[in-house]
Parts: C-alpha cells; sequence; structure tokens
C-alpha cells in the first residue's frame, strides 16, 4: 500500500542518526568530528552540546541522561558494531565482482602458440 503523502514519507527522518562508517571516521579522526559539530550552533543543541555521545551521535540534556544511555542496550549495541571497521567501496565491488587491476598483468598459463593445432 503506497504511503499516503507519497514514498518520500517512507524515509526514516526524524529520528536518523549519523551512518555507522561516518560515526567510524568520528571516533578515528578527530578531525571529521570537529567539523560535524562546528555545523550545529551550540544554543540550538541540548543542554548546550556539553553531553555527546560520540558512538551514537546524539546529545542529551544532562549528565544523568548521558550516563544512563552509555549504560543501556542500544548505545552498547552501538559499539559493537563500531569494533569493526565498515566495508567501504573497495570491498562492495569485491563483493560484487567488480574490480580493477592495475598493476602487472596476469601471466599466461599457457603458451597460445602450443595450443593450436598444427595442420600438415
Amino acid at each position: 500500500m503506497p504511503a499516503i503523502r507519497g514514498s518520500e514519507s517512507k524515509k526514516k527522518t526524524r529520528r536518523y542518526t549519523r551512518d555507522i562508517d561516518q560515526a567510524y571516521s568520528d571516533l578515528h579522526d578527530p578531525n571529521h568530528l570537529r567539523l560535524y559539530k562546528d555545523t550545529k550552533a551550540v544554543e540550538d543543541l541540548p543542554g548546550l552540546g556539553q553531553h555527546y555521545c560520540t558512538e551514537c551521535a546524539k546529545w542529551f540534556e544532562s549528565e544523568p541522561n548521558f550516563l544512563s544511555h552509555i549504560k543501556g542496550k542500544p548505545h552498547k549495541k552501538r559499539v559493537r558494531q563500531l569494533r569493526e571497521k565498515p566495508y567501504g567501496h573497495k570491498e562492495a565491488d569485491a563483493a560484487a565482482g567488480l574490480f580493477v587491476d592495475n598493476g602487472k598483468g596476469v601471466e599466461m598459463l599457457e603458451d597460445p602458440k602450443s595450443t593450436e593445432m598444427d595442420v600438415a
């Protein structure tokens, strides 16, 4: 059954958090996180942006809310997901059977001249 307001209204947008690969970059590259935080005005953030969970990319109003979030199941699940490096374009292409080999050419196993039939 189609959505009342069109197919676009079915997409999850209200509570959308940063993707796993973005959160992974936030944890391993401090510049990446700084650039993300600079796009938000401090006055508009909950608790003036003091309590931020890097793994889940969420701001919290107070420290007790932040601490209870850290003890919760969704946060722990996200931390487990972030232990592994997320897949990139290279892995996705390899899984689809597409790859580019710009290195040495593949050596031929057989000499093409020896496979020709001799006509006498």
